[in-house]
Protein backbone atom coordinates (compact mmCIF):
# COMPACT_ATOMS: atom_id res chain seq x y z
CA UNK A 1 0.00 0.00 0.00
CA UNK A 2 1.15 3.32 -0.94
CA UNK A 3 0.27 6.68 1.53
CA UNK A 4 -3.16 8.55 1.35
CA UNK A 5 -2.77 11.07 -1.59
CA UNK A 6 -3.53 14.65 0.29
CA UNK A 7 -4.72 16.13 -3.28
CA UNK A 8 -4.45 15.88 -7.15
CA UNK A 9 -0.88 14.33 -8.37
CA UNK A 10 1.43 17.36 -9.72
CA UNK A 11 3.38 16.66 -12.95
CA UNK A 12 7.06 15.15 -12.29
CA UNK A 13 9.71 17.91 -12.58
CA UNK A 14 12.77 17.86 -14.98
CA UNK A 15 14.67 16.93 -12.27
CA UNK A 16 12.18 14.14 -10.78
CA UNK A 17 12.64 12.68 -14.20
CA UNK A 18 16.20 13.18 -14.42
CA UNK A 19 16.30 11.43 -11.03
CA UNK A 20 14.32 8.56 -12.12
CA UNK A 21 16.62 8.01 -15.66
CA UNK A 22 19.59 7.99 -13.20
CA UNK A 23 18.73 6.30 -10.18
CA UNK A 24 16.42 3.86 -11.13
CA UNK A 25 15.72 1.52 -14.23
CA UNK A 26 11.79 0.95 -14.86
CA UNK A 27 11.49 3.44 -17.82
CA UNK A 28 12.63 2.71 -20.97
CA UNK A 29 15.45 5.97 -20.44
CA UNK A 30 16.38 4.12 -16.84
CA UNK A 31 16.92 0.64 -18.34
CA UNK A 32 19.26 2.66 -21.86
CA UNK A 33 21.15 4.40 -18.73
CA UNK A 34 21.87 1.73 -16.59
CA UNK A 35 23.03 -0.93 -20.24
CA UNK A 36 25.26 2.52 -21.52
CA UNK A 37 26.91 2.98 -17.96
CA UNK A 38 27.61 -0.95 -17.87
CA UNK A 39 29.31 -1.46 -21.33
CA UNK A 40 31.62 1.98 -20.35
CA UNK A 41 32.05 0.26 -17.07
CA UNK A 42 33.53 -2.28 -18.67
CA UNK A 43 35.30 -0.24 -21.12
CA UNK A 44 37.07 1.61 -18.33
CA UNK A 45 38.37 -1.60 -16.80
CA UNK A 46 39.38 -3.11 -20.10
CA UNK A 47 41.69 -0.33 -21.34
CA UNK A 48 43.03 -0.63 -17.27
CA UNK A 49 43.80 -3.96 -18.00
CA UNK A 50 45.07 -3.57 -21.42
CA UNK A 51 48.00 -0.68 -20.24
CA UNK A 52 49.49 -3.30 -18.60
CA UNK A 53 50.49 -5.52 -21.31
CA UNK A 54 53.84 -4.32 -22.19
CA UNK A 55 53.67 -4.63 -26.41
CA UNK A 56 50.15 -2.90 -26.33
CA UNK A 57 51.43 -0.04 -23.79
CA UNK A 58 54.31 0.88 -26.13
CA UNK A 59 52.03 0.98 -29.19
CA UNK A 60 49.12 1.95 -28.40
CA UNK A 61 49.62 3.78 -24.70
CA UNK A 62 48.55 7.74 -26.05
CA UNK A 63 45.11 6.74 -27.13
CA UNK A 64 44.73 4.46 -24.09
CA UNK A 65 45.54 7.75 -21.81
CA UNK A 66 43.06 9.82 -24.38
CA UNK A 67 40.62 7.00 -23.43
CA UNK A 68 41.02 6.78 -19.86
CA UNK A 69 39.93 10.87 -19.29
CA UNK A 70 37.25 10.15 -21.75
CA UNK A 71 36.12 7.42 -19.04
CA UNK A 72 37.15 9.82 -16.49
CA UNK A 73 35.55 12.87 -17.63
CA UNK A 74 31.98 11.03 -18.06
CA UNK A 75 32.23 8.90 -14.87
CA UNK A 76 32.65 12.67 -13.16
CA UNK A 77 30.08 14.08 -14.89
CA UNK A 78 28.01 10.88 -13.13
CA UNK A 79 29.00 11.41 -9.63
CA UNK A 80 28.78 15.04 -9.54
CA UNK A 81 25.03 14.59 -10.95
CA UNK A 82 24.07 12.04 -9.09
CA UNK A 83 25.04 14.55 -5.98
CA UNK A 84 23.16 17.32 -7.49
CA UNK A 85 20.39 14.98 -7.82
CA UNK A 86 19.92 13.91 -4.43
CA UNK A 87 18.06 15.41 -1.89
CA UNK A 88 21.52 14.60 0.85
CA UNK A 89 24.42 15.05 -0.87
CA UNK A 90 26.66 14.20 2.22
CA UNK A 91 24.16 10.73 3.04
CA UNK A 92 24.72 9.54 -1.10
CA UNK A 93 28.56 10.89 -0.94
CA UNK A 94 29.65 8.54 2.20
CA UNK A 95 27.17 5.46 1.00
CA UNK A 96 29.01 2.71 -0.59
CA UNK A 97 27.88 3.14 -3.55
CA UNK A 98 28.99 6.93 -3.57
CA UNK A 99 32.53 6.15 -2.60
CA UNK A 100 32.94 3.66 -5.42
CA UNK A 101 31.68 6.34 -7.85
CA UNK A 102 33.85 8.49 -6.60
CA UNK A 103 36.70 6.03 -6.28
CA UNK A 104 35.84 5.74 -10.19
CA UNK A 105 37.18 8.83 -11.14
CA UNK A 106 39.54 10.29 -8.38
CA UNK A 107 42.44 8.08 -8.85
CA UNK A 108 43.19 9.85 -12.39
CA UNK A 109 43.08 13.53 -10.69
CA UNK A 110 45.19 12.13 -8.11
CA UNK A 111 47.83 10.77 -10.41
CA UNK A 112 47.94 14.62 -12.08
CA UNK A 113 49.59 15.96 -8.28
CA UNK A 114 52.63 13.23 -8.36
CA UNK A 115 54.08 14.57 -12.00
CA UNK A 116 57.62 13.84 -10.85
CA UNK A 117 59.45 10.95 -11.92
CA UNK A 118 60.00 10.14 -7.82
CA UNK A 119 56.24 9.81 -7.71
CA UNK A 120 56.43 7.42 -10.93
CA UNK A 121 55.45 4.30 -8.04
CA UNK A 122 52.78 6.47 -6.70
CA UNK A 123 51.03 6.76 -10.01
CA UNK A 124 51.42 3.58 -10.50
CA UNK A 125 49.53 2.43 -7.41
CA UNK A 126 46.90 5.07 -7.76
CA UNK A 127 46.28 3.78 -11.69
CA UNK A 128 45.45 0.75 -10.58
CA UNK A 129 42.53 1.97 -8.46
CA UNK A 130 40.75 2.57 -11.55
CA UNK A 131 39.97 -0.83 -11.98
CA UNK A 132 37.49 -1.01 -9.00
CA UNK A 133 35.50 0.68 -11.36
CA UNK A 134 33.78 -2.64 -11.45
CA UNK A 135 32.07 -2.51 -8.26
CA UNK A 136 29.82 -0.29 -9.88
CA UNK A 137 28.79 -2.85 -11.87
CA UNK A 138 26.69 -4.27 -8.77
CA UNK A 139 24.48 -1.12 -8.57
CA UNK A 140 23.06 -1.64 -11.89
CA UNK A 141 23.49 -5.80 -12.46
CA UNK A 142 19.84 -7.84 -11.67
CA UNK A 143 19.46 -10.00 -9.24
CA UNK A 144 23.19 -8.10 -7.38
CA UNK A 145 21.21 -6.68 -4.56
CA UNK A 146 19.85 -10.43 -4.09
CA UNK A 147 22.95 -11.95 -3.16
CA UNK A 148 24.37 -9.76 -1.26
CA UNK A 149 20.99 -9.85 1.00
CA UNK A 150 22.31 -13.42 1.09
CA UNK A 151 25.62 -12.83 2.03
CA UNK A 152 24.53 -10.62 4.50
CA UNK A 153 21.99 -13.04 6.30
CA UNK A 154 24.69 -15.65 6.30
CA UNK A 155 27.48 -13.41 7.30
CA UNK A 156 27.45 -15.56 10.69
CA UNK A 157 27.22 -18.78 9.78
CA UNK A 158 30.17 -18.21 7.38
CA UNK A 159 32.14 -16.65 9.77
CA UNK A 160 31.80 -19.47 11.90
CA UNK A 161 32.25 -22.21 9.13
CA UNK A 162 36.01 -19.88 8.13
CA UNK A 163 37.07 -20.11 11.85
CA UNK A 164 36.16 -23.85 12.10
CA UNK A 165 38.32 -24.25 9.02
CA UNK A 166 41.25 -22.13 10.29
CA UNK A 167 40.93 -23.96 13.10
CA UNK A 168 41.60 -27.77 11.60
CA UNK A 169 44.61 -25.91 9.43
CA UNK A 170 45.96 -25.14 12.67
CA UNK A 171 46.05 -28.44 14.43
CA UNK A 172 46.78 -29.97 11.20
CA UNK A 173 49.69 -27.96 10.57
CA UNK A 174 50.90 -28.32 13.90
CA UNK A 175 50.90 -32.13 14.07
CA UNK A 176 52.52 -31.80 10.49
CA UNK A 177 55.38 -29.49 12.00
CA UNK A 178 56.56 -31.90 15.02
CA UNK A 179 56.06 -34.90 11.87
CA UNK A 180 57.73 -33.55 9.26
CA UNK A 181 60.37 -31.08 11.33
CA UNK A 182 62.48 -33.48 12.35
CA UNK A 183 63.51 -35.03 9.01
CA UNK A 184 66.65 -33.87 6.95
CA UNK A 185 66.27 -31.07 4.31
CA UNK A 186 62.60 -30.70 5.57
CA UNK A 187 60.95 -27.45 4.32
CA UNK A 188 58.10 -27.27 7.28
CA UNK A 189 60.55 -25.11 9.24
CA UNK A 190 57.83 -23.71 11.27
CA UNK A 191 54.48 -23.46 12.58
CA UNK A 192 53.26 -20.86 10.21
CA UNK A 193 54.73 -22.80 6.81
CA UNK A 194 53.09 -26.00 8.25
CA UNK A 195 49.66 -24.03 8.55
CA UNK A 196 50.64 -22.90 5.07
CA UNK A 197 50.34 -26.41 3.86
CA UNK A 198 47.39 -27.53 5.59
CA UNK A 199 45.44 -24.59 4.14
CA UNK A 200 47.00 -25.33 0.21
CA UNK A 201 46.18 -28.98 0.91
CA UNK A 202 42.14 -28.56 2.33
CA UNK A 203 41.58 -26.20 -0.30
CA UNK A 204 42.82 -28.48 -2.68
CA UNK A 205 44.76 -25.89 -4.54
CA UNK A 206 48.44 -27.90 -4.24
CA UNK A 207 50.96 -26.01 -5.26
CA UNK A 208 53.46 -28.69 -5.03
CA UNK A 209 56.00 -25.96 -3.60
CA UNK A 210 56.02 -27.71 0.00
CA UNK A 211 55.69 -31.58 -0.01
CA UNK A 212 56.07 -34.08 2.77
CA UNK A 213 58.17 -37.25 3.11
CA UNK A 214 57.14 -39.08 5.97
CA UNK A 215 54.21 -42.00 5.79
CA UNK A 216 52.50 -39.98 9.00
CA UNK A 217 52.98 -36.94 6.57
CA UNK A 218 50.80 -38.61 3.57
CA UNK A 219 48.51 -39.74 5.99
CA UNK A 220 47.49 -36.71 7.34
CA UNK A 221 47.97 -34.74 3.78
CA UNK A 222 45.50 -37.75 2.61
CA UNK A 223 42.85 -37.11 5.41
CA UNK A 224 43.12 -33.23 4.95
CA UNK A 225 42.31 -33.47 1.21
CA UNK A 226 39.26 -35.50 1.88
CA UNK A 227 38.39 -33.10 4.21
CA UNK A 228 38.61 -30.41 1.77
CA UNK A 229 36.55 -32.31 -0.63
CA UNK A 230 33.58 -32.88 1.65
CA UNK A 231 33.45 -29.23 3.01
CA UNK A 232 33.89 -27.43 -0.22
CA UNK A 233 30.06 -27.04 -0.94
CA UNK A 234 29.39 -25.20 2.20
CA UNK A 235 29.45 -21.96 2.00
CA UNK A 236 27.73 -22.08 -1.18
CA UNK A 237 24.91 -24.14 0.87
CA UNK A 238 24.99 -21.50 3.60
CA UNK A 239 24.34 -18.82 0.90
CA UNK A 240 21.64 -20.33 -1.01
CA UNK A 241 20.11 -21.16 1.86
CA UNK A 242 19.57 -17.45 2.96
CA UNK A 243 18.29 -16.03 0.01
CA UNK A 244 15.76 -14.03 0.39
CA UNK A 245 12.18 -16.14 -0.58
CA UNK A 246 11.19 -15.03 -4.60
CA UNK A 247 7.66 -14.27 -3.04
CA UNK A 248 9.29 -11.76 -0.41
CA UNK A 249 11.27 -9.74 -3.40
CA UNK A 250 8.02 -8.66 -4.75
CA UNK A 251 6.67 -7.28 -1.83
CA UNK A 252 9.58 -4.89 -2.68
CA UNK A 253 9.78 -2.11 -4.73
CA UNK A 254 12.60 -1.23 -7.40
CA UNK A 255 12.37 2.64 -6.37
CA UNK A 256 15.02 4.37 -4.85
CA UNK A 257 15.66 6.98 -1.54
CA UNK A 258 16.25 10.26 -2.81
CA UNK A 259 19.28 10.94 -0.38
CA UNK A 260 21.35 8.08 -0.33
CA UNK A 261 19.98 6.43 -3.69
CA UNK A 262 19.47 2.99 -2.20
CA UNK A 263 17.19 0.43 -3.24
CA UNK A 264 15.20 -2.69 -1.67
CA UNK A 265 12.23 -1.29 0.07
CA UNK A 266 9.24 -2.22 0.97
CA UNK A 267 5.74 -1.17 -0.79
CA UNK A 268 4.71 0.27 1.88
CA UNK A 269 7.68 1.85 3.49
CA UNK A 270 7.28 5.71 4.07
CA UNK A 271 11.26 5.73 5.43
CA UNK A 272 14.50 4.91 3.88
CA UNK A 273 16.05 1.23 5.72
CA UNK A 274 19.10 3.40 5.35
CA UNK A 275 19.04 6.50 6.41
CA UNK A 276 15.51 7.21 7.63
CA UNK A 277 14.59 9.46 4.56
CA UNK A 278 11.19 10.10 3.99
CA UNK A 279 10.14 8.72 0.97
CA UNK A 280 7.30 9.59 -1.36
CA UNK A 281 6.29 6.89 -3.75
CA UNK A 282 2.96 8.78 -3.84
CA UNK A 283 1.49 8.55 -7.35
CA UNK A 284 4.87 7.89 -8.44
CA UNK A 285 4.04 4.14 -9.39
CA UNK A 286 1.71 5.31 -11.63
CA UNK A 287 3.81 7.52 -13.26
CA UNK A 288 6.18 4.82 -13.94
CA UNK A 289 3.97 2.63 -15.69
CA UNK A 290 2.19 5.37 -17.89
CA UNK A 291 6.06 6.26 -18.49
Amino acid sequence: MTPPSSGPAQPPSKREKLWRIIFEAETPKGRLFDLVLLWLIAASVLSVMLETVESIDCKWGPHLDIAEWFFTGLFTAEYLLRLWLSRKPMRYATSFFGLVDLLSCLPQYLALVFGSAQGFAVIRVLRLLRVFRVLKMINHLKGARLLLAGLRQARAKITVFFMAVLLLCTIAGTLLFFVEGAEPNTKFTSIPISIYYAVVSVTTVGYGDISVTTDIGRVLTTLMILTGFAIIGVPTGLVSGSLPDENSERNETTGACPACGIHGHLLDAVYCRRCAQTLDWTHRGQEVERE
